[in-house]
């Protein structure tokens, strides 16, 4: 059974490309459930020799794990991972076995238990690896067999307690044939292993948020302490944010910041917590992810300017590179997943272009076309994406990406200004959006601004948002939509908000804030009661840096200057009566992130304002995982710009 569009060709490293040029007339409106759906082909994984390849499709309310043969590109099977909800991730044990993650909601626990399974593909056989009675975290895998065999398993006996870690073999026999291979010891959570398999290194949480890390150089060699980081201390433990540790040496690699705040690769000794030398650098942006050969190191790095790029240390990856760039001219291509040098799974894609996803056997020089990622798409009826400086009021400078209708000319557009999600370390770049470009086939001017307290601008930009959530974050919001009426882009009576997360609060505040610059604001998941969230999220939220980061960094008068600042003074539900533009909210019922009873509370609080507001439920995540609950939310959305903010104003 195929799942999405499949197209399989043979490519002689060319791809036919479509140029795009400014058409004399608009382009034909492209269907919203084009837009609809996870791309899906972005989980798609090589096993552990290339000869098969699986990714996650989304049928009605379940998942599905679906594998092909990378010789013939055919389906092989279809694996039932349960309901949509209930799933966290798969990887390849060799190639005839697959991991499989799944999750139960409890009551108590906001995330659910975690179980791990491995299916064995020439059985077609489903086996539960871990105990009848184990604690909450069942996947913590640290190693697995490259053959298939076994893998090693971080396991508590309950909740609450520290791991022991076990050796669990694949074939079916299950907990009978477990191996203890480290004892649990006091306060130790976190256990790492090294590429053979063995257990090297130990993190243990004090009450005081500092953090201890055990190490050991070898399997006959004992535990010893190496260091206590304290809580808060972020230089300190980014370097130990463990990303391979490798049999016979204790060297290893850390992203750590530079002096100015830019991410670095540099090698790290376990055994002691010393930095060595750096492995790469950007001497303008700081590293996003490094890419590692099993049993050697680093091979290459992704930085972001205005988009994802790689950088490969390998002189045999940097020519594949080469090769793939010249086959696929006109486009970003990146390599997703590898099998050595055997097999990849490559993605092409651009600021105008879905993307496709190709298999490539660099032995025969075949590059093969697997699928388009949004096949009812046609990237002929796209619109290109710019990149412009924008100066906020106080001077600050703040990156924006721009995207206008085809066919509509360049002045005095209708306008979304749509702030990301986060808000803070996460921002815009020119990479393809459904969203951008839905709303822009459509006739809409798309203006997306990275307001401070974005990530990848360094940590002074990014420090300048603490304290400034609905305050200066949103000045630069205003800020933006100021600039693309001095540039001449948009009619300033034509521009509305729209968002999601983060960017949902940013869209509603800022449609309350300031309706003498917005003609309405539309929001997806957004926060509507500050002090409700950050209680919801005091229960969740990891000890150490990440809530220092959040409640005391961002939030704390410490930082924002004002003793008397109240969160109410920024929220939402608190503000409704404030309320003089159209509102379009619409929200998940499974949302865990931003709680489903935000959008009840909205609800209330419009209710007994005398305020309206077009409210729509979804019976969805905040992830939007299934594509037909999006559908509804873009048609939805989409009526409401056309009644409030028509793109073809009506006379």
């Amino acid at each position: 059974m195929r799942f999405i569009h499949f197209v399989a060709c043979a490519l002689a490293f060319h791809a036919p490309l479509y140029a795009q040029e400014e058409p004399a007339e608009r382009p034909a409106e492209i269907p919203v459930a084009a837009f609809a759906g996870g791309n899906q082909l972005n989980s798609a994984k090589l096993s552990q020799n290339g000869t098969r390849f699986a990714f996650v499709v989304v049928e009605g309310g379940k998942r599905v794990l679906a594998v092909h043969d990378s010789d013939t590109l055919e389906p092989l099977l279809a694996i039932d991972l349960g309901p949509r909800d209930g799933f966290n991730w798969f990887d390849w044990a060799g190639d005839d076995r697959i991991l499989i993650s799944n999750r139960m909601k409890l009551s108590s626990f906001r995330y659910g238990e975690s179980r791990l399974h491995a299916f064995d593909i020439p059985t077609r056989q489903l086996h539960f690896i871990g105990f009848e009675d184990q604690g909450w975290e069942g996947d913590d895998v640290l190693h697995t067999d490259p053959n298939g065999e076994y893998v090693i398993l971080s396991l508590s006996e309950r909740g609450g307690i520290p791991p022991a870690v076990w050796r669990f073999p694949l074939d079916g026999r299950g907990a009978s044939a477990a191996v203890l291979v480290q004892r649990p010891e006091k306060d130790v959570y976190q256990w790492f292993a090294d590429d053979a398999g063995v257990v090297r290194l130990g993190m243990s949480w004090t009450s005081k948020a500092d953090i201890k890390i055990y190490y050991r150089s070898g399997p006959d060699d004992k535990f010893r302490r190496v260091t206590k980081v304290r809580g808060g201390d972020d230089e300190a433990l980014d370097a130990w944010d463990v990303m391979g540790i490798y049999a016979g040496r204790d060297t290893g690699y850390a992203m750590v910041d530079a002096p100015d705040g830019r991410k670095v690769l540099r090698e790290i000794d376990y055994s002691n917590g010393k930095l060595g030398p750096i492995v790469y650098e950007n001497p303008r942006w700081g590293i996003d992810q490094a890419m590692f050969r099993k049993g050697e190191g680093p091979i290459g790095v992704s930085y972001t300017d205005d988009e994802p790029r790689t950088v490969w240390l390998d002189k045999d990856m940097a020519a594949v590179q080469s090769q793939l760039d010249a086959a696929l001219p006109g486009s970003r291509v990146r390599v997703i997943d590898r099998a050595g040098m055997k097999r990849m799974l490559v993605r092409q894609a651009g600021d105008a272009d879905p993307g496709a996803l190709y298999v490539f056997t660099p032995s025969r020089l075949s590059l093969e076309l697997f699928a388009n990622l949004r096949p009812h798409v046609d990237e002929r009826l796209l619109s290109k994406t710019e990149a412009h400086d924008i100066v906020a009021r106080d001077g600050t400078h703040m990156r924006a990406f721009l995207t206008l209708p085809r066919g509509r000319g360049r002045d005095q557009l209708p306008m979304i200004i749509m702030p990301h999600g986060g808000p803070y370390g996460v921002r815009d770049t020119m990479v393809y959006d459904d969203w951008t470009q839905l709303l822009a086939n459509r006739g809409y001017a798309v203006l997306r601004p990275n307001y401070r307290g974005s990530g990848g601008y360094g940590e002074a930009f990014e420090r300048l948002g603490d304290g400034q959530i609905g305050r200066a974050m949103q000045d630069d919001i205003d800020d933006a939509y100021d600039w693309a009426v001095a540039q001449g882009f948009a009619d300033p009576e034509r521009v509305c908000l729209f968002g999601a997360s983060y960017g949902g609060y940013a869209a509603m505040w800022g449609t309350l804030r300031n309706p003498e610059r917005y003609r309405c604001g539309a929001s997806f998941a957004g926060v509507v009661d500050w002090e409700d969230l950050l209680a919801y999220d005091s229960q969740y939220l990891a000890r150490g840096r990440v809530r220092k980061r959040w409640y005391k960094d961002v939030w704390t008068p410490r930082i924002t200057g004002d003793d008397k600042f109240d969160l109410s003074s920024i929220s939402v539900a608190d503000q409704i009566e404030r309320l003089e533009r159209p509102l379009f909210v619409a929200h998940g019922t499974r949302d865990l992130r931003v709680p489903f009873d935000q959008y009840e509370q909205l609800a209330e609080a419009a209710d007994a304002a005398g305020k309206e507001v077009e409210m729509l439920e979804l019976a969805d995540n905040h992830y939007l995982s299934d594509g037909s609950e999006e559908a509804r939310l873009l048609e939805g959305l989409l009526a409401f710009l056309d009644t409030h903010n028509p793109a073809d104003e009506k006379d």
